[in-house]
């Protein structure tokens, strides 16, 4: 009998201990502070490594560091460092190890904390991994990138970039934009109240905007005129055409530089800033900052990059019989830019500067047509090929469906995924 009892009074004194931790103090089964639940590490991975077998030591690139200062830091030799990046040399060139980038170190979980995996993040995208475990292993790998159609827009105010930003959208969707409506409408000249609609494809990874991949349909309104934008491919070449299937690029550029301003336009009289008297300007001013990228407007040949007193470092080139372009006051001729160069529209050709006669950074534009300086922003300039009539009613039904999707889009949309 006395044994019963002992057991029963156990029973009964666990089960008052179960209750006070599980039930009445909260515990599993409810009560006002929940016990956080500890989530099993060995399930999560970063660059496919499994967290809990590593200590790790996350950072990002500081100015002037090099992979051989992170590594040393992590205890390994300077002999070893000097073997991986041999190896690696044809996977990543580490001359483009740069500042502010993400980097990652796998380190032992013993006493000697000693690195065994260095990641260093290239892009949003691309890390490069180098493994010095058992053998010394170096490659490249990708973050998984998801794609969403999105569709978002807005009103003008200020600038494109400014109203994108404010409307909570990439600011790359500006530039990705404005190359679409390169040839058909003048940035430097929008006004408040222009509006746009688009849908696009935006890449993203780990739920962030890393990229995106292509404007897939888009109206402009500019100064009360609708601009339809349509993306479409034909016979292996693809391109931008309005809803009437006419192709939108043009044989030349609207201007040499993007989101600068005209500081000073075409005109027989200018008093110019530099000489302090009045002259013929028979170019066009695009004022930016020392460095923006020039670019040149159409395909061509360059004829001269070179430098004098008046135009500093300039580069001129011929199109065809008919225009030659020329471009000023570069801080700095771009690598490979000489005489003889084919360049293709779009190219790099220098970078905006102050040279020769100039009073601040810009870059004068100047064009040609048969040989005589005309006001580049006056001229009524070719079309590219319209759609081939083979696929026109396959272009059409597509304009179609895309004008109509963009109609229903209200502005200053948020960007949101699209069916």
């Amino acid at each position: 009998m006395k044994k019963y009892l002992i057991s029963v009074f156990a029973i009964l004194t666990g089960f008052s201990l179960v209750y006070f931790i599980f039930i009445k103090d909260g515990g599993v089964f409810g009560g006002d502070e929940p016990v956080a639940i500890q989530q099993d590490t060995a399930s999560l991975t970063k660059y496919g490594f499994a967290l809990d077998s590593f200590s790790v030591v996350e950072d990002k690139v500081k100015p002037n560091e090099l992979i051989a200062d992170i590594l040393l830091k992590h205890h390994i030799p300077m002999d070893d460092i000097d073997a991986m990046l041999r190896r690696g040399k044809d996977v990543f060139d580490v001359r483009k190890f740069k500042a502010n980038q993400p980097y990652t170190v796998f380190c032992s979980k013993d006493s000697t904390k000693k690195a065994q995996c260095f990641i260093y993040e290239i892009n949003a995208i691309d890390y490069v991994v180098y493994d010095m475990r058992d053998s010394m292993f170096v490659y490249i790998g990708k973050k998984p990138v998801i794609t969403l159609e999105q569709k978002a827009s807005g009103i003008i105010n200020n600038s494109l970039y400014e109203t994108m930003t404010d409307n909570g959208l990439s600011p790359a969707l500006a530039n990705e934009l404005a190359e679409v409506y390169a040839w058909s409408i003048d940035f430097y000249r929008i006004q408040k109240g222009d509006k746009f609609k688009v849908i696009y494809d935006e890449q993203l990874v780990e739920g962030e905007s890393v990229a995106i991949k292509r404007i897939k349909a888009a109206m402009f309104e500019h100064s009360g005129v609708e601009y339809y934008a349509i993306y479409f491919e034909q016979d292996g070449l693809s391109g931008y055409y309005d809803d009437q299937s006419r192709g939108m690029k043009r044989q030349f550029l609207k201007a040499p530089v993007k989101f600068s301003r005209i500081s000073s336009r075409y005109t027989m009289k200018r008093f110019h800033p530099v000489q302090q008297r009045w002259k013929a300007h028979l170019g066009t001013d695009y004022a930016a900052p020392t460095g923006t990228p020039i670019m040149t407007t159409a395909n061509g040949t360059v004829i001269e990059a070179t430098q004098n007193r008046f135009n500093g470092n300039y580069v001129k080139v011929k199109h065809n019989g008919t225009y030659t372009t020329q471009y000023l006051h570069m801080s700095k001729i771009a690598g490979g830019i000489r005489r003889g160069v084919t360049v293709r529209q779009g190219d790099v050709i220098g970078y905006v500067g102050s040279t020769g006669l100039a009073s601040g950074p810009h870059v004068c534009y100047r064009f040609w047509k048969n040989n005589k300086q005309v006001d580049a922003l006056r001229e009524k300039l070719p079309q590219s090929e319209p759609i081939r009539s083979a696929n026109k009613a396959e272009f059409m039904e597509l304009s179609d469906k895309f004008v109509e999707m963009l109609k229903e889009i209200d502005y200053n949309q948020k960007p949101i995924a699209a069916n």
